[in-house]
């Protein structure tokens, strides 16, 4: 189908996702605002922007941007939306996205039977 999605295109992809979510979030609080609040604000809208458009499309505007899109393991098919928000709240919790088995799929790709694909060079 495709070749597994590098590490630097995820990262980059990550980036620009929380980019996205830090200036939505900027329109209501201030951008240099570090209460409680805006950081709780900045996460649920990245979790929404990027489970939404992940479970729509595929892709979130980060991964389109870098050229990668997440699909099913090991069939390759559409994400359905509860695994994409499983696959998106388990990248916010940090800890299972950087845990990886021997194959270098994250426990955030195991847990939600996904994984990532390059979609273009």
């Amino acid at each position: 189908m495709g070749e597994r999605a590098s590490f630097p295109r995820r990262l980059g992809a990550l980036s620009v996702d929380w980019a996205v979510a830090t200036f939505t979030v900027a329109l209501i609080y201030p951008l240099q605002s570090s209460s409680l609040g805006p950081s709780l604000a900045r996460l649920i809208a990245f979790v929404l922007e990027v489970g939404l458009l992940t479970s729509l499309g595929g892709a979130s505007i980060g991964k389109r941007v870098f050229g990668i899109r997440v699909v099913t393991w090991p069939d390759y098919f559409y994400v359905k939306p509860g695994a994409a928000f499983l696959r998106t709240i388990l990248i916010a919790l940090v800890i299972p996205a950087l845990l990886i088995d021997s194959e270098g799929r994250g426990y955030h790709e195991k847990f939600s039977k996904t994984t990532v694909l390059r979609t273009r060079k």
